[in-house]
């Protein structure tokens, strides 16, 4: 693939993943401020635009990486995707662990 071409593929994604985030926000306005912690990144981020692959709820961040590298062929499941975010996902479960005894010590 050329590179023209995967940049057209990529600026679609990002309007296309924008999109379905304002279209959850316009359909159900509360998914704007329910959060939820996502399965790939291990951020918590908004419901709105979020998608669900297999078991795992990505946000609408990780719905563009993960569509991006699926339509460019970098993957060719989601599941490889989450893997490689193994790393950042342990960092903010340990960091949070030590952020909630700092609060209960105060």
């Amino acid at each position: 693939m050329d590179k023209d071409k995967a940049i057209e593929i990529v600026r679609s994604l990002q309007e296309s993943v924008e999109q379905m985030k304002i279209d959850d926000i316009e359909e159900s306005p509360d998914s704007a401020y329910e959060e939820f912690v996502c399965n790939c990144c291990g951020e918590t981020k908004i419901l709105a635009g979020s998608l669900i692959y297999g078991e795992s709820l990505l946000c609408n961040d990780c719905v563009l990486l993960a569509e991006t590298a699926l339509a460019l062929g970098k993957t060719k499941d989601v599941s490889e995707l989450i893997n490689t975010f193994d790393d950042q996902r342990f960092e903010i479960l340990y960091n949070s662990i030590f952020e909630s005894k700092e609060v209960e010590d105060n």
